[in-house]
């Protein structure tokens, strides 16, 4: 079917025999190398190499570029939320709404989870790739209540079992308490957001959380989320967080906090005192930057938009070159030095340093021998206008492993939570010079003195 349609809309003159051999296309001919997933990668250096017929490898360059540009880029741009938000607070993906289309929006959350985030809100996500779920209350929720008398069913069970109470009117007792420690108004807490948060926690009384700004934080949602998690006390559960979704949250944060804080210790619940406190709101890195500046006391993060979209770099620019044909090295020459190939066919080496950081990418020919720890090597950065360096690793790593030969997949694909884990654990290795955010200290890529006559020789011949 595929051949017949290409006949349909090729020119006419296409020879017979050119379908004929699309016909008989053989992925036995294909070698592919690569970096493996979540490692970290330089500008330079390729992290995917396929040998093969010209014709086979030039198929499949639009593919490849399509897997990994969008999955590279979300899962850099999620690695970049977690260096700012820190290894302590929770970070989630909310971007399904935002994300372009849902095949767009399904790669977002798996590569953001590799990149660092802890949860989606992308249940399909969740099912289809293992990723751990999670979300809150609704708005709408809130707002479809307009007063207590809408609760049904009203009565809850103690968790250690007894004779059910009628969660709305215990609610309101606690809310008249929890005002008088606000010094706040009880007539002034929103009915229909008191009703809500009770329905709520009648059908989830062990996952109590609350969305405090559908109306007003201090006078209305803070109270009655108040008052429902101590009512839910009484009878045994637990409440397990708030969330704000506007204003000034580093600052609310803080002021909820006070108030949590007041009541664990006037009602006697130590627990209260340390309620996850979650966020949202178009959060991006600058949001990041100045939670830490300002201090909160936010425990989790959504980021949708501003993760899902790349705002900051809409796309990926990795790029799939020619570098040697018939075993004879191809070099494209252009006057932008780093759109210049480098050529031959190559491995790839990290050199490490004695405190176990990363310090250069180094590219050989394949059949040069592998650098060796301890032992001083000449080599060439680019972009270092030519001039030669001496470096002694203190470790060597290859960093490609072949994953497809002759039709088959022949290193063990690792599970996505195995993939976050080597992302995290590569990114954790960058010195803080490398890793920081504003003006890093650019990382050296660099060739072998052999490979760099050969590009030399290229070039000069090119000219």
């Amino acid at each position: 079917a595929d051949v017949a349609y290409l006949r349909s809309v090729l020119p006419s003159t296409m020879e017979d025999a050119f379908f004929d051999y699309l016909a008989t296309l053989d992925a036995s001919e294909v070698t592919v190398s690569a970096m493996p997933e979540g490692s970290v990668v330089f500008a330079r250096v390729p992290f995917l190499q396929v040998k093969g017929p010209l014709l086979m490898v030039q198929l499949l360059e639009t593919t490849l570029l399509c897997l990994v540009n969008y999955a590279s880029l979300v899962a850099t741009n999620a690695a970049r939320f977690r260096l700012l938000a820190g290894p302590d607070v929770k970070l989630m993906e909310i971007g399904l709404r935002r994300a372009q289309g849902p095949d767009g929006a399904l790669s977002a959350s798996k590569y953001s989870y590799i990149g660092g985030f802890d949860y989606t809100s992308n249940v399909l996500a969740g099912k289809l790739y293992g990723i751990p779920v999670c979300g809150t209350i609704a708005h709408s929720f809130i707002m479809s209540f307009t007063s207590l008398e809408e609760v049904q069913p009203r009565e809850l069970p103690p968790l250690a079992g007894g004779e059910p109470v009628d969660l709305p009117a215990l609610a309101e007792l606690w809310l008249g308490r929890v005002c008088e420690l606000l010094q706040t108004a009880p007539e002034k807490a929103n009915r229909g957001e008191l009703a809500a948060f009770v329905s709520y926690a009648i059908a989830f009384p062990r996952n109590f959380q609350g969305l405090l700004d559908t109306y007003c934080v201090r006078r209305s949602g803070l109270p009655n989320f108040c008052a429902v998690a101590l009512a839910l006390h009484q009878l045994g559960y637990r409440a397990i967080g708030v969330r704000l979704d506007s204003g000034d949250l580093a600052q609310q944060s803080k002021e909820i906090r006070r108030v949590l804080q007041a009541c664990g210790a006037r009602f006697q619940v130590p627990w209260f005192e340390t309620i996850p406190i979650a966020v949202s709101n178009d959060i991006s890195e600058q949001s990041l930057e100045e939670f830490s500046r300002e201090g909160s006391e936010i425990d989790m993060i959504g980021v949708g938009t501003n993760l899902v979209t790349c705002p900051l770099q809409p796309s990926l620019g990795c790029v799939y070159k020619l570098v040697e044909v018939n075993g004879s090295p191809c070099l494209k020459l252009t006057e932008d030095e780093e759109k210049m190939t480098v050529p031959g066919t190559k491995m790839i080496y990290r050199l490490y340093d004695a405190a176990g950081h990363p310090f250069m990418d180094l590219m050989a020919l394949e059949e040069e021998p592998s650098p060796s720890v301890g032992q001083e090597l000449v080599v060439r950065v680019l972009g270092w206008l030519g001039e030669t360096s001496k470096v002694v690793p203190t470790t060597v790593e290859p960093l490609h492993r072949t994953y497809f030969r002759d039709g088959q997949v022949c290193e063990p694909l690792p599970s996505l939570p195995e993939v976050r884990s080597h992302a995290q654990a590569s990114l954790s290795l960058l010195s803080p010079a490398h890793r920081r955010l504003h003006d890093p200290q650019p990382y050296p890529v660099a060739v072998t003195e052999r490979l760099h006559h050969l590009l030399a020789e290229l070039r000069q011949a090119s000219q």
